[in-house]
């Protein structure tokens, strides 16, 4: 390879990377609470915006303040709204987090939940947040900062009889299942005791605000953190019919499956019908960022670099190797009449996990099954990045990767066989080697995983 051809794959390489961080750092959780909402002494002002009017809440009309934050943006959600609340406010709440604060206050109990499959803090978690809504009146207003993630990190089933480690089994076998997001999360949904809804129905009197961040399209924000707080569109039908088609109930604990097979519809009813109405009936919500955000952010910052941007979000939810065959098919069709192109694609992939995976993530795993077709055009101007907004992939270090026209013939290089690492989910070791992971560290915030492919002229100087 020519020392230019050389240059213009670092090129892509930094262009990727700066596109992905500047999307990150646009999607800062403070900036974002100040675009939606102020303080003016003790009243909380909510800026209007295309789907939501504006509001004034006078706090101070309330004898008890509640806030309760989860999923893997809690520390950065509630550190947010503690900096901007008026100091003559108290409030008691609970965090449940990723990792512990450097500082706490010492009004919030803090756990530390535990993520892909929930722990022992999950559960205290969830007990304690019970515990706190079951004193709120009609004096109380409670803050729910709910993110990402909240699905595993906050939990507690249903069935009392079902031990921790059955949950974990459950969360996984969802996980590996090859379901979407939003088909886990509805049958998430009845399982659990603090899921679809059923947070704003253990303080139905008091008045709720839920500020969230979307890791789900926007058409489906019930599916954040399996929707705690607002009302459960999803039926008991679809919950079976999913339950059916991944053959789940067989692989359940079986306890887990006693359960499902003992719901009935009134299960459906406790989050529907008068009471559900008068609780639902107290609460606000507004989104304070979503994968939106993420991915036109990311457009800003290619367009200030020259490319020609498409976003094409078509295959969100879809499996890892058919979106990587569709995108990159639709990328090389673009590329043929915009030589400087640049395209995005937002959203998550799904990955069907092997009995024993390696280390890595979907976004790797979407990265190196890219990295053979780009393998067939030695020679251009071709790299694909894919990461996470969380800055975490899978079970691995990194937030995803990049990959170019040369990945694969380097992989080699080093003894690494491809097939292999892609057959394994053993991606991450791979990548390490080559120096092509793409390292954040968490967040602290959760906005999907965001997909950029970019090509040069040849020609281009």
């Amino acid at each position: 390879m020519t020392v230019e051809a050389v240059a213009k794959l670092e090129e892509l390489h930094s262009a990727a990377q700066s596109m992905f961080l500047h999307a990150l750092d646009a999607c800062d959780v403070g900036k974002s609470f100040d675009r939606h909402l102020h303080f003016d002494g003790a009243t909380l002002i909510r800026h209007p915006s295309a789907a939501l009017k504006p509001v004034s809440i006078p706090l101070d009309r309330y004898k008890k303040i509640l806030v309760i934050s989860f999923g893997k943006a809690a520390m950065t959600m509630l550190d947010a709204l503690l900096e901007r609340l008026p100091r003559k406010i108290h409030l008691r709440g609970v965090c449940c987090a990723p990792v512990q604060p450097k500082k706490r206050n010492w009004r919030i109990r803090y756990f530390t939940g535990g993520h892909p499959l929930p722990n022992e803090d999950s559960f205290a978690a969830a007990e304690a947040t019970l515990k706190l809504l079951k004193h709120a009146r009609k004096d109380t207003f409670v803050f729910f900062l709910i993110s990402g993630g909240g699905s595993a990190m906050l939990e507690l089933p249903r069935d009392e009889k079902i031990s921790l480690d059955d949950t974990i089994a459950f969360h996984e076998t969802l996980i590996a299942s090859g379901a979407t997001i939003t088909e886990i999360n509805t049958v998430r949904k009845y399982f659990s005791a603090v899921k679809g809804g059923r947070l704003a129905l253990a303080a139905p009197e008091a008045e709720k605000l839920s500020l969230l961040l979307a890791d789900v399209p926007l058409k489906d924000l019930g599916s954040v953190a399996s929707s705690p707080t607002l009302p459960d569109q999803s039926t008991l039908e679809q919950c079976r019919e999913i339950l059916a088609r991944y053959h789940l109930m067989e692989k359940f604990p079986s306890d887990v499956r006693a359960y499902f097979e003992s719901l009935s519809s009134d299960v459906a009813a406790e989050t529907h019908g008068e009471t559900a109405d008068e609780a639902f009936k107290h609460t606000q919500f507004d989104t304070l960022l979503s994968n939106h955000d993420f991915v036109n952010a990311a457009r800003e910052r290619a367009q200030e670099l020259g490319f020609r941007v498409v976003i094409d979000n078509t295959c969100d939810d879809w499996d890892y190797a058919d979106a990587s065959r569709y995108l990159l098919k639709r990328f090389h069709e673009l590329r043929a009449e915009h030589p400087r192109l640049c395209l995005l694609s937002s959203g998550e992939v799904t990955v069907q996990l092997s009995a024993q995976p390696g280390c890595g993530g979907r976004n790797q795993q979407f990265a190196l099954v890219s990295a053979f077709d780009l393998a067939k055009y030695e020679g251009q101007p071709l790299a694909l990045l894919s990461a996470g907004s969380d800055g975490i992939d899978g079970n691995s270090p990194a937030a995803g990767a990049i990959v170019d026209t040369t990945t694969i013939a380097r992989a080699r290089e080093y003894h690494f066989d491809p097939e292999a690492n892609l057959a394994d989910f053993n991606t991450c070791p791979l990548f390490t080697a080559l120096g092509d992971t793409i390292i954040t560290g968490p967040t602290g915030n959760n906005l999907r995983d965001l997909r950029i492919l970019l090509a040069l002229r040849e020609n281009e100087n």
